[in-house]
Formats: structure tokens, sequence, C-alpha cells
């Protein structure tokens, strides 16, 4: 038909999913994705085959043809289409039965697998139990196999470790050999952490001794010659190669670096306290030098011994006061010194604190402990105890004394503060080791103040100033009497008189010593009662009283609480083998102060006028030395029971000492006795001359009645006294008021009572 055909050409084209004749549209192209797809819709896919039925021509037709419906083109798509999805039904059916047939096919390779696969582990899991069982029985082949596996399986691994490190060890010297590098090492210093630096450092060991083997030019000898000649002649080896690189010095430098990078990193880790990798670090650095260098690094450069060394010129200072009283050795003493005890105290926190870090960041904690203790000791707590035990021996003998008693206690109770603390420990007690070095540093401390005799010969300079300070106006006193006349008496005056002058001559002496602290002796003068040196030299301008030369019971309680001052500090500051020795010594200071130069002296001084006494006819005997001997016999008791209370226990120790002791303790006890019975048997002498003398003048006709009419008055007793008879009544009744509270009522009293009583008795 020519006229469609025309109107055909003018309409334009359907749909680009079909594609047929120019009047009637064909079967559609769609294929198995467009019902895949995921917005694919039913009413959508039908109103597009109704759109591609519809002729062009017709839908732009006149109007009269749009009642005029012709179902043919529809017939004809929808065949198609329907043709066109059967087809594609039987290619999705044959696809489908492929795909059946493969997973039928899968399916049976993986039963056969999982069966297969299932007999393995049958197998493995039988040999298993079989192996075990035969492991964990109980007979004693079994356990004998099973260590046997281990050990091999272990000595494997090491074979397996040693040949992969032999491998590597052989390609460094190979590389710093001949090419004289180590990029190997450079590597894996580089690119491994800790253990590889752990390698690294082993590695370089290894390659220095190799080095000293095989490349001997590197390693000059101790006389400078080069060692490369052959073993017959001496000449050169000709088959030693001529040297290219000093692998000795590429090496040291190598461990040179790595050990400079060690030091700086564990620097920061220690500023960022990073435990780990302070921890890391230093294990690496310990096969070095064994830590030194790192061990070194943390100790040196701690903020505690930086900020020491800033403040260990800052001189002692203290309240003056306290220096005074430290000084005086009748008042107690201020304690340790300021700036040490707050020392003492910083350290015990700072050693606490940094325990806690080297346990965490060393793996060699107890040596690195070990060291930081030694730095504190030695540096810090050395210097400040110097310093303050300086300033001390400037105030005054007994404040160096003192010091150093207080100072050695306050740092003894620091290490027993370290040792129950634990330090790297904690919270259980220090370790032997560490325990062991605490001890040896306090020790180190206070050696050169106890080497030899030392020590207690400072004490008994101490206790000789102070006694000869106390006794200076005794012994100027008693220096100024006249001695009796007698011959024997004489020559014992004479002996006591030479061991006052000594006295007074050390005394004198040792004030204008230059080598004396101005506090000290200002000290010393206050105790001998002058106001200056200058008094103490001229000894004839001294004035002293009648009671600078009577016995004080209140000095020689001064005396004995010095001395057991001395007594408790020595046994506190060096108890031990010596401390026989040095209470002996003691002992001897005591006896020779209090009993010969105190006691014998006013003993002395009463028996002379004791003696001077009994010649008296023309005036009644002076008895004024009679008050003397109670304070001579208290002192005597208390210097007895001072020295069998005190001083023997303590020789126990050394039984020949102890009895050289006793004995020179006896002799002295016995010598004050005799004198003083001496003096008791002259006074009772004394008053016999004089009763003697009174009875004299006794006449017989005193006894005659009386002629006097007023005596009518008086008893028959009173006739009968005569003026004789009351002089003597006078006389004696004087003499009890006088010996009773010298001579405390017991034997003694009752003794000398008696004795006098029978001489009286004997005189009528």
């Amino acid at each position: 038909m020519p006229g469609t055909t025309s109107t055909s050409s003018s309409i334009s084209q359907p749909p680009a999913v079909y594609s047929g004749r120019s009047v009637f549209g064909q079967a559609p192209t769609f294929d198995l994705e467009t019902f895949s797809n995921r917005d694919f819709v039913v009413k959508d896919f039908v109103e597009t085959l109704s759109d591609s039925a519809v002729p062009p021509n017709r839908k732009s037709g006149p109007a009269n043809q749009a009642n005029a419906f012709d179902p043919k083109p529809f017939i004809r798509t929808f065949e198609n289409a329907l043709n066109r999805m059967v087809e594609i039904s039987g290619d999705l059916e044959h696809r489908e039965n492929e795909l059946s047939a493969a997973v039928r096919r899968a399916e049976v390779q993986h039963g056969r697998a999982m069966q297969s696969a299932k007999t393995g582990l049958d197998e493995a899991m039988a040999k298993f139990e079989s192996l075990d069982s035969s492991l964990s029985g109980n007979d004693q082949n079994s356990v004998t196999r099973a260590v046997k596996i281990g050990q091999k399986l272990e000595e494997l691994d090491r074979q397996r470790i040693c040949a992969h490190d032999t491998r590597f060890l052989i390609q460094c010297w190979l590389e710093v050999s001949e090419r004289g590098e180590l990029f190997l090492l450079e590597d894996k210093r580089r690119q491994g952490g800790g253990e590889s630096k752990v390698q690294c450092a082993k590695i370089a060991r290894q390659l220095l001794k190799i080095s000293q083997r095989l490349d001997q030019q590197s390693w000059p000898q101790a006389n400078g010659a080069s060692i490369h000649v052959n073993g017959v002649n001496g000449g050169p080896n000709p088959n030693q190669k001529k040297r290219r690189h000093n692998t000795r010095e590429l090496i040291e430098k190598f461990s040179e670096t790595l050990e400079k990078d060690l030091l700086k990193s564990f620097d920061e880790f220690y500023r960022r306290e990073n435990f780990d990798g302070m921890h890391e670090c230093a294990k690496v650095l310990y096969d070095f030098n064994s830590g030194a260098s790192v061990i070194g690094a943390f100790v040196n450069q701690h903020q505690f011994f930086i900020d020491r060394s800033q403040l260990i010129t800052e001189e002692v200072g203290g309240d003056p006061a306290s220096w005074e009283r430290l000084a005086d050795p009748d008042a107690q003493p201020p304690g340790v010194e300021p700036s040490l005890q707050a020392l003492i105290k910083e350290v015990k926190i700072v050693v606490q604190e940094e325990s806690t870090i080297i346990k965490r960041a060393f793996p060699y904690a107890e040596q690195v402990m070990t060291k930081f203790l030694q730095r504190v000791f030695q540096q810090s707590i050395q210097q400040r105890l110097e310093m303050v035990l300086e300033k001390a021996n400037t105030v005054s003998s007994l404040a160096f004394l003192r010091s150093l008693q207080a100072a050695r206690s306050a740092i003894s109770t620091l290490i027993d503060d370290l040792k129950m603390h634990g330090l790297i420990e904690s919270p259980e007690p220090a370790s032997p080791q560490i325990t062991m070095v605490l001890d040896q540093q306090f020790d180190d401390l206070f050696v050169p103040y106890f080497a030899g005799s030392t020590y207690i010969e400072r004490e008994k300079r101490n206790l000789e100033e102070l006694y000869s300070s106390l006794l200076f106006k005794f012994t100027i006193f008693h220096s100024r009497r006249k001695k009796a006349p007698t011959t024997l008496m004489k020559s014992l005056a004479k002996s006591g008189s030479e061991m006052l002058a000594s006295a007074r001559d050390a005394y004198v002496e040792r004030l204008d010593s230059s080598d004396l602290a101005p506090a000290q002796k200002k000290m010393l003068l206050r105790i001998a009662g002058l106001k200056d040196a200058e008094s103490a030299n001229a000894q004839t301008e001294i004035e002293v009283i009648s009671e600078d030369g009577i016995l004080s019971t209140t000095n020689a309680k001064r005396m004995f609480k010095w001395l057991a001052e001395a007594v408790g500090r020595g046994l506190e500051l060096n108890g031990g083998n010596e401390t026989a020795k040095d209470v002996s010594a003691l002992l001897h200071i005591l006896i020779t102060n209090m009993a010969e130069i105190y006691l014998e002296t006013a003993l002395d001084a009463a028996n002379d006028l004791a003696t001077s006494q009994e010649t008296a006819t023309k005036s009644e005997p002076d008895l004024s030395y009679i008050p003397t001997l109670k304070p001579a016999i208290t002192i005597m008791h208390f210097l007895s029971t001072f020295i069998h209370t005190v001083l023997l226990p303590l020789a126990t120790s050394n039984i020949s000492i102890r009895k050289e002791m006793t004995r020179s303790t006896t002799q002295t006890l016995e010598s004050l006795e005799n004198k003083v019975n001496t003096i008791l048997q002259h006074t009772i002498d004394v008053i016999l001359n004089w009763t003697s003398r009174l009875l004299s003048n006794q006449k017989k006709t005193d006894f005659r009645p009386r002629d006097d009419p007023a005596a009518v008055q008086n008893t028959y007793t009173d006739l009968l006294q005569t003026q004789t008879c009351q002089a003597v009544s006078t006389f004696l009744s004087r003499l009890h008021p006088l010996f009773l509270p010298s001579l405390t009522p017991g034997p003694n009293l009752t003794a000398f009572l008696t004795e006098l009583a029978i001489g009286f008795r004997a005189l009528l």
C-alpha cells in the first residue's frame, strides 16, 4: 500500500529497544537482564509493549480514527514478546540445569574431600593419642622418652638459632673487612627494637674478637710491631693480603654510636617516665660495659645530686644558742644539726622514690641501687657530715662529740628505715646485698672518727678539760696552804702538791693553746669561775675563799654526770671489742681527778690540820676540818657505787682489764679510807690531848667542901663539880654537835665515840 509507505516514512522511529518494519512494530529485544533489574515493574513493562504495538501514524492520525481499534498490532507484539519470553525461559532452564549439574559435581567432590580430611584427621588424632599416652605414661621409660624429645627439640632450636646468627655474623664480617661497611648491622639497629639492639651489641663484640684474630694489623702490639710474619724465619708472610680497612676502628665506632644512641634514648625515656623503654635500653647497654655507662648517666644526672652540688658550699649555720647548749656540759644537747637533719629526711624520701623507678627501669636493679646509695652517702651525707663536725669542732670538744653522737644516731635510724622499706624489694625487707651495702656505707662514714684510739682520746681530753676547769680554784686554794712540819707529812704533801701543780699547769697551758676554740675557752672559764684567761695565767692574783677548798657533792655529781655521758656515748658510738679498754681509760681519769686530786687533796689538808692540832697546848684545838669528812665519805660512797655499777660490768668481756680495774679501784678506796681513819685517829688524839691538859689543872683541894653560904643552895653534884670538870664537860659537849652531822649515825660513828670514851676513861 503506497499510501501507508509514504505515511510511515514521515513518522518518528519507535523506541530503541524495539526494531521491525516501518508500519508494525516487531518483537521486543529484551533479555534476562531486563527482568533481573531491581527496578523492574510488570505494569510498566506491559505499557511499554502496548505503546510499541501502536504504529506512529495511528497515534498522530485524524481525530475520527481515534475510536477505531485495531487489535492486530497488539496481538503480534504480545505474541512476539511471549515467544521471546519462552526463549528466555528455555535459556534460563538450560543454565539452571548446568548449574545444578555443577553443584552436584561439587557436592560429590566436597564429600570426597571431607571424607579424606576426616580420615586424615582420625589418623592424626590416633597418632597424637598414641604419642600422648606414651609420653604421659607412669613408667620411667615414658618420662625418659619425653625428656629426651624435649632436649632434642631444644638442641635443634639452639642449633637453628646458632646457625642463623653465625650466618649473619659471617655476612657482617665480610662486609666490614672487604667493603669497610656495616650496613647490615645499621639496618638491624634502625629497624629492630630492643631485642635487635641487644643482638647488635653482641654481634659487635664478636666482630671485635674476630678482628683481633683475623685482622691483627688493626691491633697494634705492646712493642708497636705489627704481626704479619710467617712462622719460619720471621720475615714477611707472602700469603698475607694487604689490609684494606681498619676493622677494629670501624667496629668500635659503630659500638660507640650504638651506645650513644641508647644513652640518649634512655634519657628521653626517663624524662617521659617511660619505664619500659628505659628497661629495654638498660638491658642493651648492659652488654657493652656491664651497664656502667647507663648507671653513671642515671646517677650523675639525677636532679638530687645537681641540686645538692649547688648547696654543698653552704656554710653550717644554726642558732648560736643551740651551739652554746651543745658546748655546755650541764645542758641537754639540742640534737642533730638542722641542715643535716633536713638532708637525712630528703635522702629517705628520694631513695625510697627512686628505688621504685630503678626496679622498673633496670633489669639489674640491685647493681644500680648499690651505685645510687654509694653516691648518696659518699657525696651528699658524708660532705655535709664533715662540714657539721668541723663546725662543731670549732665550738668545743664536747660539741664535736655530741654532734658526732647525734649524727650517727640519725643516720643509723635512716639506715634502719631504708632496710625496713626494702627499696627494690619493697614491701619486703631489703635484700642481703642491699643491707650489706647500707651497713658498709654507714661504717665508712664514721671510720675516720673511730680509727684506732682517736675517739677515746677525744673523750679523755674533753673530760680532763672539764675536770680541770671545775677543780681549778680548788687546786689553787690547796696549793697555797701551808704543809705540816713532820717529815712524813712533808713527803706526802710534796707528792700532792706536785700533782696539783701538774694539773694546774696543764689546764693553764690548755687555755693558752691556739687550737682551743674561743667558745670552748669561754665555757671552760665559766666552769672554773673565772672571768678571762688572763686571770688563769696570773695565778697569784686569783682570789679564792675557804669555800673553794671544801669538798662539794654538787661538783662531784657533775663530774659523775659528765663521765656517765661519756660512757653512754662511747657505748653507742664505739661499742665493741674495745669497750673494756675504753672504760679502763675513763676509770683512770675518774680516779686521777676525783680520788687523787679532789678527795685526797681535801683529806690531806684535813690530816695536816689535825696533825698540827696535836701539839696545841695554849688554846682549844681547831676541829674545823671535821665537816670535811661528811662530803668526803659521801663522795667515796658515790665513787665506789659508780665504779661497781657502771664501769666494772662493761669490762666483763676482758678478764685481765677487769682485774686491773678492780685492783686499781680497791687500792684507791682503801687509800681514801685509810686517810679518813688517820684523820679520825688524829682527831681522837687531839681531843684526848686537850682533855688531858684540862685534867692536869685539877687540884686535890678542889674537892673540899666550900664555905660559901651561897653554895648551900646547890645540889650535892654541883658541890662536887670543879672548874676543871666544868671545862672538860663544856669541851666534850661541843664535840657532839660537831661529829654527829659529819659522821653519819652508824658503825663508824659508834666506833669513833667508843674509842673516844675508852681513851677518856683511861685519862680519868
